[in-house]
């Protein structure tokens, strides 16, 4: 098939959805939806190893607490989580006080002072080594994976990584503003999900 001049954009090389988590100052837990998320082999100086790095567009409530603490979470979000983080991602934090009136449940880190879900099969606890600002609004942080807890099951090797993957179910979301199961199936557009919250 020939390739024609498109758009720039990253439409189709989807990128997995994670929930950030960090504690606000009253103790209660917050949450925001990202997917500018991948991995870098990183140093703190001490020791090496596997890191991410975390974009972040927009001056928002989440970016506020990671500045200030200096760590927070990242929470895969799998097909189960969808409709609440679809709620987190089309709730402004800065302009909702009540915006964590939904919760999953929400657990203590294991090495990180940072709120994990326990909903999600996979919970990375992050610190941040570096933050570099890259435009106007938009900021990459450059983390330390501190510890990751992930579901039993998902570390069976005796099930085929294939199948694993699919038990993990997670989201992702290419471009057009939609959300995808790795099975191909849509699982609605941004927005939409959310409304099962109201239903259920």
């Amino acid at each position: 098939m020939a390739k024609v001049p498109g758009q720039i954009g990253n439409d189709f090389c989807p990128q997995s959805l994670f929930l950030y988590g960090n504690w606000k100052e009253d103790g209660t837990p917050n949450f925001g939806l990202f997917c500018w998320f991948s991995y870098a082999h990183v140093s703190d100086g001490e020791e090496e190893g596997l890191g991410v790095m975390a974009c972040i567009g927009e001056e928002k409530l989440t970016k506020d607490l990671i500045r200030k603490s200096g760590v927070f979470s990242a929470n895969l979000v799998s097909e189960r989580l969808l409709p609440l983080a679809d709620y987190y991602g089309t709730t402004s934090g800065r302009e909702t006080s009540d915006k964590m009136k939904l919760l999953p449940t929400v657990e203590q880190g294991r090495v990180l002072d940072v709120p994990t879900i326990a909903e999600s099969p996979v919970s990375f606890e992050l610190k941040v080594l570096q933050e570099h600002h890259l435009a106007e609004g938009s900021d990459l942080f450059v983390c330390k994976i501190c510890n990751v807890m992930i579901e039993e099951g998902l570390r069976d090797q005796s099930i085929p990584f294939a199948e694993r993957l699919l038990l993990a179910a997670p989201v992702i979301t290419p471009g057009e503003q939609e959300y995808v199961s790795l099975r191909g199936g849509s699982l609605g557009k941004w927005g939409e999900p959310r409304k099962k919250l109201q239903e259920g």
